[in-house]
């Protein structure tokens, strides 16, 4: 039962906001809850472990699942249903994330379905949840019986204005060049997922160095709250399956020099695979012969386990002793590269990246503002200009899988992809853009290859990518006091090593990165190595790039749509519109085109979209012609609408019209403005005055007309005329109402 008083312990950020983690109150038949709050965000998390183990369990039965509930917002979900549903990507995405840094340290063998469940109960705008829910997985666990070699923490690492801010606000967030979530327990970093504009690769060191401070105070804060829990949090007694040692001995004995053979004969994947194969077949003839068939099955699993041990430790030991790879590369060497643009001639851009065994087929769709993912998450509804999605079929490895949609793999894959191209988007996005990453195949770091296959596609298609990027995948050995750092790993390499490094940039700096260590006390000289090693091979894949394009093509595909973008005054955006949008319906159907329109800042924003050029020219004369706004010093074409004594008044574009009054019709005098003008007569005019209260417009012909030397006036010369007229007398000026006008009048005798 629930206590109304929970246990409690606080600590403070660097920035000096406070956060709790309470447990006792909520979920108490949970192995393990907490509540972790800072500000008005609040994380639940629960964890339940099982007790027994599923008949045939081979792998580490965890999940970890991360939803934001809206309420936590004052917010309802905007979908059909109206209700939280599936995980939506941001949410699978920091799923991944704590998911990531949780799983190393469950003990090895551990067969037990093990469930992590995050809910967002409450959120404070400017305190940002995803950079706390490693901490309260890691807390709940701490507070539970479940074997766990924590704790563990997370933080986000930003860099504002040269400082690194751990867990800024949200506001403060756009002002980064630098935005990492770290995962580390007290003595070593984990893991690192973010993105940055363009920095170097001492800040990404420097960045680690911050968050790590801060989660060793996170990491003492949940060692305190376990202690306070007292006998709940014992770590229970669970049996975990051994391989005998004897067997172990046994199967080394029969298979270690045919593995040895294989590592270091630079196989290619599939003849790799079929030589580990006839290994393994071998083996099992041999080990029948030897002890029986009946033994061999009662020992399957145990000598499977045993084998896939021993190759890789015999694989590890070679690239330690022998600096041998797999495929016979050096460490810093990156695999053949090649690559072909314009390869689907419907698309709007496109382009194939192979690199190795590895192969992303790439194309690029450009759209209108109708066309944006709407993101529909607790804390806004959003609409994103930028899509990239990334694919990996069955077929890519060579098996067979139901097509499901994409998986977190997927999701995980094509952020990070997504967050590595968009630092170098031109800043005025005219179109949305979606690109599709279909790898054709696979054998390590294809969302590396989705990058780069993604920024050629986009330059392809004439998007005026301001850089083009790359991605790389490093890994590492790290056994007995030795260490080998490999550039552009194999996928048997990212297996058998313990790291996965990814990192994306330009030739300017690193744009995106990913890193999951998998062993304890990576020092930061070895990961500064890695660091400068995967600039190396980056520089050597955007070279190899630039082989096939180096910058963007000069314009947009034939076929791709164009996007016009005018600003127009906020008054006349409901006369673009019109009635129920009567009027912007009718210029889409008669040009041809897609036209948006939004209030930005005060001002009207207007995206007129075509394939056709012509299209586009006429729907924006048509709403200019609607939203036109006169100047004052604007020379314009219009038409003699009415006759007066003292003037006439002109219409012209947009359904204006002005006074064009007799002393500004010509520089010489004006003695009957019929005998001047007709009505329907064109003239061309400039227009000196608006009047700021009533709008009218003050017209002059004389303004752009030659004097009799044959020179313009000046603003400045026209004005002083007009003040030396006001300041004579009303006879000496020829006012018209001297002309039988109301002074005449009062001369007459009254009638009476």
């Amino acid at each position: 039962m629930g206590n109304k008083t929970p246990m409690t312990v606080n600590f403070a950020l660097p920035s000096g906001r406070e956060v709790t983690i309470e447990t006792g109150k909520l979920a108490t038949q949970a192995d393990g809850s907490v509540v972790v709050k800072c500000g008005k965000t609040m994380l639940f998390c629960s964890v339940v472990s099982g007790t027994s183990v599923r008949e045939g369990q081979s792998f580490f039965p965890l999940s970890v699942d991360y939803q934001e509930k809206f309420a936590a917002a004052g917010r309802i979900p905007g979908n059909f249903f109206r209700r939280e549903t599936r995980l939506n990507d941001y949410e699978i995405l920091i799923s991944r994330i704590v998911d990531r840094a949780i799983r190393p340290l469950f003990p090895k063998g551990y067969m037990f379905d093990t469930q992590v469940i995050i809910n967002l109960i409450s959120l404070d705008p400017e305190v940002m949840p995803d950079a706390l829910a490693g901490l309260a997985a890691s807390a709940a666990l701490m507070v539970s019986d479940i074997p766990f070699s924590g704790p563990i923490s997370e933080c986000r690492v930003a860099r504002i204005d040269g400082e690194y801010v751990v867990n800024p606000e949200r506001s403060a967030l756009k002002d980064a060049d630098l935005d990492l979530i770290v995962a580390a327990d007290a003595d070593n970093i984990m893991m690192v997922e973010g993105e940055c504009k363009e920095v170097d690769e001492s800040a990404i060191i420097e960045a680690l160095k911050a968050g790590h401070e801060a989660i060793k105070v996170q990491c003492k804060a949940q060692l305190e709250l376990r202690e306070m829990v007292g006998d709940k949090a014992t770590t229970r007694t669970v049996e975990i399956h051994q391989v005998d040692e004897e067997l172990v001995a046994y199967v080394e004995g029969k298979v270690k020099s045919a593995v040895q053979d294989v590592a270091r004969g630079a196989l290619n994947k599939q003849q790799r695979k079929d030589a580990f194969k006839k290994v393994k077949d071998d083996f099992k003839a041999a080990a029948t012969e030897d002890k029986g068939e009946d033994w061999y099955k009662e020992h399957k699993s145990d000598l499977s386990a045993a084998y896939y041990t021993i190759q890789k430790k015999t694989i590890r030991d070679l690239m330690l002793s022998e600096s041998v790879r797999l495929d016979g590369r050096k460490f810093d060497q990156v695999r053949d590269i090649w690559t072909e643009i314009d390869y689907l001639p419907s698309t709007h851009g496109s382009a194939i990246f192979n690199r190795g065994e590895t192969q992303a087929l790439t194309s690029v769709t450009l759209g209108t503002k109708t066309d944006q993912q709407m993101v529909d998450v607790a804390y806004e509804n959003s609409y994103a200009d930028f899509i990239l999605h990334y694919n990996f079929p069955a077929y890519s490895v060579g098996e067979t899988k139901p097509m499901r949609g994409p998986g977190r793999r997927e999701v995980g894959h094509a952020n990070l992809a997504n967050r590595s191209i968009r630092q170098v988007l031109p800043d005025e996005m005219t179109h949305t853009i979606r690109i599709v990453s279909d790898i054709m195949e696979s054998n390590g770091s294809s969302s590396m290859a989705t990058v780069c296959a993604g920024s050629m596609a986009l330059m392809d298609g004439g998007v005026k990518l301001k850089r083009a990027v790359a991605g790389i995948a490093m890994g590492m050995v790290a056994e007995g006091g030795k260490i080998a750092i490999l550039s552009d790993i194999l996928g048997d390499e990212d297996a058998l090593g313990d790291m996965d490094f990814k990192l994306t940039g330009t030739e300017k700096g690193i744009t995106a990165c990913q890193m999951d260590i998998k062993i304890d006390g990576l020092p930061y000289e070895q990961l500064q190595q890695a660091l400068d090693q995967a600039r190396e091979g980056r520089l050597h894949i955007l070279s190899e790039m630039a082989k096939t394009i180096s910058k963007p093509a000069d314009d947009l595909k034939s076929h791709a749509p164009r996007i016009v973008k005018l600003i127009i005054e906020k008054s006349y955006i409901g006369a673009v519109i019109g009635p129920g949008g009567k009027i912007i319906q009718e210029l889409q159907e008669m040009t041809g085109t897609n036209i948006n329109i939004e209030e930005i800042d005060g001002k009207g924003h207007v995206s007129i979209a075509s394939s056709d050029k012509d299209s586009i020219d006429d729907a924006v004369a048509r709403i200019k012609k609607i939203t036109f706004t006169p100047e004052v010093g604007g020379v314009y074409t219009g038409t003699v609408k009415t006759i007066m004594p003292y003037g006439v008044f002109v219409g012209f574009e947009g359904g204006k019209d002005g006074l064009l009054h007799v002393s500004e019709m010509s520089h010489s005098r004006i003695e009957s403005v019929e005998d001047a003008f007709s009505e329907g007569d064109e003239v061309k005019f400039k227009i000196v005055d608006i009047d700021e209260r009533t709008g009218k417009l003050r017209l002059s012909r004389k303004a752009i007309m030659p004097r009799a030397d044959g020179t313009i006036a000046t603003d400045e010369e026209l004005e002083a005329e007009r003040q030396a007229a006001k300041d004579r007398p009303r006879r000496e000026r020829g006012d018209r109402n001297d002309r039988g006008g109301r002074g005449e009048r009062r001369d007459r005798p009254r009638r009476d």
